[in-house]
């Protein structure tokens, strides 16, 4: 599933192509799941409420889009697995997985955004500003770890006396961080995925929430990491996953110490480390 640093640049690309244009038509091949339409809309079709609106801004929240509409509506995009916003010529032919697409009004109308999502697991749900943060998968969000500070970091996380691991990866505790980022970060810490944060010390906290902001940052300047099927909206991909010094490197060397890089379920998602530098 693609993290912060991925959607990110997602958000990004989409503020360079589609930012100020007026949807002229939407149309929708997708599974009745894919799309939610909020009830206050009293069953306008999603097609129908976005004809004639325009893009006016474009944000993340966590691992989720934010696209904010005229008429006080906004576009909450979760990309799932394999979910992708492709921005391309008009003219070309509609792929198999296309399951939305918006075209433009003139002087846009020669381009044509995308959602392509093979696996079908995305989400596109419309709802009236006002209402969209109060819904279940965006209310309950913790801070940004890009934003959060190191004080208010570890007075969240010195309480809590869970597995690391599964507690990064807790979207209620901290927005957006993953499998990738929670490993790569853990292992810049020399901290074992099953410690608890109860047993570190304030330092050690600090430590981990400086490496997860350099480490968050350095993959957002890389467009992010393609080690599935992820690319940006202009179809290029992300080249963070050079630089990965844990995360899927399971039977590599650890780079600081030669021995060998491990891969272990911890709760219900794998965890990538250093039996030796990061010590239990």
């Amino acid at each position: 599933m693609p993290e912060l640093p991925e959607v990110e640049t997602v958000v990004r690309g989409l503020r360079k192509t589609v930012l100020d244009k007026t949807i002229a038509k939407v149309i929708v091949d997708a599974p009745v799941k894919s799309i939610v339409v909020s009830e206050s809309f009293k069953s306008k079709s999603f097609e129908a409420i976005l004809k004639n609106k325009t893009i006016k801004q474009i944000n993340r929240r966590g691992k989720n889009i934010l696209i904010e509409l005229s008429g006080d509506l906004t576009l909450w995009v979760h990309l799932k697995m394999t979910g992708h916003f492709y921005y391309k010529d008009v003219s070309t032919e509609k792929e198999k997985h296309d399951l939305i697409t918006f075209q433009f009004k003139k002087p846009d109308s020669n381009f044509k955004l995308i959602f392509n999502d093979y696996r079908r697991f995305g989400r596109n749900r419309l709802y009236y500003s006002n209402e969209v943060m109060e819904q279940k998968g965006l209310k309950e969000l913790g801070p940004e770890p890009l934003e959060i500070s190191s004080d208010d970091f570890v007075t969240i996380v010195q309480s809590k006396n869970r597995m690391i691991k599964p507690a990064l990866l807790d979207q209620s505790l901290i927005a957006g961080i993953g499998n990738i980022y929670a490993d790569e970060a853990l292992y810049a810490s020399r901290i074992h995925p099953k410690r608890l944060f109860s047993s570190l010390s304030k330092k050690k906290l600090v430590e981990l929430h400086e490496h997860i902001q350099r480490i968050l940052s350095m993959a957002i300047d890389n467009m992010g990491s393609s080690v599935d099927t992820y690319t940006g909206v202009n179809g290029e991909t992300g080249k963070f996953q050079n630089y990965l010094k844990a995360y899927g490197n399971e039977g590599g060397a650890c780079e600081r110490c030669n021995k060998i890089i491990v891969r272990e379920k911890i709760g219900s998602r794998s965890a990538h480390y250093c039996p030796k530098c990061q010590k239990i």
